[in-house]
């Protein structure tokens, strides 16, 4: 079966957003940049949807472990990508993830799914399959901030607005390792092979505008991904409008 989103709740934006635009925003980087964080505030911000691809790959990979299937076994996963239904709610406030009508939002966050993503995300049926939906649902959003790792490159190449956050790596292992209480010096070493392992599925458009969050607030950063979205749309930002 294929994946849908919820797209019919209003993000409830007043009339300073985008969200009429049909705008597509694409924030690409590595983890622990910020991505989901910068990305559902922006969305907010600009009243658009908002989609985290990488929770697809992580419900499947979920759905995989439950059935005991070997991630490592390229084969068997791409036989089964399309198998399961994975539903994601694109409102920024409070997405969410379903597989087969049962929620996972939160159990596609623990350590066993994040150590064996990246061996499903990089089989290509999973990606071809995983892809052709991302596209569907960012089709139908009418404007949505999406975020991954190769949205600006492969996902959603004509998006006019891409972002790629990134950070230095001791940052982005301090900050993973506050969201999963482990210690940054074991969080360090488990981004670094996530980063060998996803090299291949990453990569920076060339028209993307870098933003590195190293030494940047959360808010500094949804605020220059919200000025760069509204500069393209011709929408100003509340402090430059007239009074």
């Amino acid at each position: 079966m294929g994946i849908s989103a919820d797209l019919d709740s209003d993000t409830g934006e007043e009339s300073d957003t985008v969200s009429d635009s049909g705008l597509i925003v694409a924030v690409d980087g590595p983890s622990g940049a910020g991505k989901s964080s910068a990305s559902r505030g922006a969305a907010i911000a600009l009243g658009l949807r908002y989609l985290d691809t990488g929770s697809m790959y992580r419900a499947l990979t979920w759905w995989l472990l439950d059935r005991g299937v070997e991630v490592s076994d390229a084969g068997t996963v791409g036989n089964l990508a399309a198998v399961p239904r994975i539903d994601v709610g694109t409102d920024p406030r409070a997405p969410w993830v379903r597989v087969d009508g049962t929620d996972v939002t939160s159990v596609i966050r623990t350590r066993e799914v994040t150590d064996a993503v990246s061996a499903v995300a990089a089989v290509p049926r999973v990606r071809a399959h995983l892809i052709a939906q991302q596209r569907v649902i960012i089709a139908k959003a009418g404007g949505i901030v999406a975020e991954g790792r190769d949205i600006g490159t492969v996902v959603a190449p004509d998006a006019p607005v891409k972002v790629y956050l990134t950070a230095e790596g001791t940052e982005r292992a301090s900050r993973r390792a506050t969201e999963t209480s482990r210690s940054p010096a074991a969080t360090r070493i488990d981004q670094d092979r996530r980063d060998r392992l996803d090299a291949a599925q990453s990569g920076q458009a060339a028209d993307a505008v870098e933003i590195d969050s190293t030494s940047l607030s959360l808010d500094q950063v949804i605020d220059i991904i919200v000025r760069l979205a509204r500069e393209y749309s011709g929408v100003p930002h509340p402090r430059q409008q007239s009074r």
